[in-house]
C-alpha cells in the first residue's frame, strides 16, 4: 500500500456525489456503498459505472455489499438473484481496480428465527464461495466486517470474523476491525495485534459514530496495536459528521494522521 511518509491512506466512505469534496478535504481514496447504487436495477447500474469512472478519487474499497432484501442467509435466500447481483458489484469493482470489498451487510445475514447459528454459518461460508469464484481476475481482497449485535446477529467481534476468514481460508478472504463496533461491543484492542495478519481493512468512527477526533476513542492505543502487528492496509473513516463538512473531513485527517504518527507501538 502506496503511504505518505509513515501515514498510511486514509479514505472515507460515502456517495460518490461526495468525492470531490474529500479529494478537497485531503482524503486519499473513495470508499463507495454498494447497496444505495440498486445495482440490479439496468439504468441504476449503467449510472454506477459512469460514476465511478468520473470519480474524484480512487475507489480503493467498497462496503455495504448486499442490500437488506437480498438474503445471503436462511431459508429465503435465493443464491442465483444474489450471484447475478454479484456479478454486477464484480463489473463495478473491475472498472474502479478496487482493493477491498467489505462484506458487512447485517440485514442480509441476520439469523431468522428457526435457523441455528450452525446453518447461518454454513451458509455465510457458502456466500464467501461463491463471492470468491465472482471475484477471480480481479486484485480485490472480500473482508468480513464484525457488527455489533445491534445490527447482526451473526459474527459480532473482530475475534469472530477472523476465526470465519480462518476456517474459510482463502487468500482474498480476510477481517475488518470498525472501530465503533468493537467499542459497542466492548472489545478490547488487543485483539488488534493479535490477529493483524488477518486483517485487511480498517473502519474508523468516534463516539456517537461521529467522525473521529470529535469524540472520546482512544485512538492512541488503536494505533499502537494495529501498528505492533504490523499493520499494512488501508484506513476508512465511517459515520456522522459533526459541523460543516468539509472543515470536519480536514480536521479528522490531521487529527488521524497526527495520531498516527505520535503512536508507538
Amino acid at each position: 500500500m502506496q503511504t505518505k511518509g509513515d501515514v498510511p491512506q486514509f479514505g472515507w466512505c460515502g456517495h460518490p456525489k461526495h468525492a470531490v469534496l474529500m479529494q478537497q478535504a485531503g482524503v486519499d481514496y473513495f470508499e463507495g456503498q454498494l447497496a444505495p447504487m440498486q445495482l440490479e436495477d439496468d439504468t441504476a447500474f449503467a449510472n454506477a459505472k459512469a460514476q465511478i469512472r468520473d470519480l474524484a478519487l480512487p475507489a480503493r474499497a467498497f462496503n455495504m455489499l448486499f442490500p437488506a432484501y437480498l438474503k445471503i442467509v436462511g431459508p429465503e435466500k435465493d443464491t442465483r438473484r444474489n450471484r447475478n447481483y454479484f456479478d454486477r458489484v464484480a463489473e463495478l469493482l473491475a472498472i474502479a481496480k478496487t482493493d477491498i470489498l467489505v462484506l458487512g451487510s447485517g440485514a442480509s445475514r441476520n439469523i431468522p428465527e428457526g435457523w441455528s447459528a450452525e446453518q447461518a454459518e454454513a451458509d455465510f461460508l457458502t456466500t464467501l464461495t461463491w463471492c470468491t469464484e465472482g471475484l477471480k481476475g480481479l486484485e480485490t481482497t472480500l473482508v468480513i466486517e464484525p457488527l455489533n449485535r445491534k445490527e447482526s446477529s451473526l459474527i459480532n467481534s473482530v475475534a469472530d470474523g477472523v476465526r470465519i476468514a480462518k476456517v474459510f481460508n482463502h487468500p482474498r478472504v480476510r477481517a475488518l476491525a470498525d472501530f465503533f463496533h468493537m467499542d459497542q461491543e466492548s472489545e478490547a484492542l488487543d485483539v488488534l495485534s493479535r490477529d493483524t495478519g488477518w486483517l485487511a481493512h480498517l473502519h474508523l468512527a468516534d463516539t456517537g459514530r461521529l467522525n473521529p477526533g470529535t469524540g472520546s476513542y482512544d485512538y492512541g492505543s488503536f494505533f499502537r496495536n494495529i501498528k505492533q502487528g504490523g499493520f499494512s492496509g488501508r484506513l476508512s473513516v465511517e459515520g456522522y459528521i459533526q459541523g460543516d463538512p468539509l472543515t470536519a473531513m480536514r480536521e479528522s485527517l490531521d487529527f488521524l494522521r497526527h495520531s498516527w504518527l505520535n503512536s508507538h507501538s
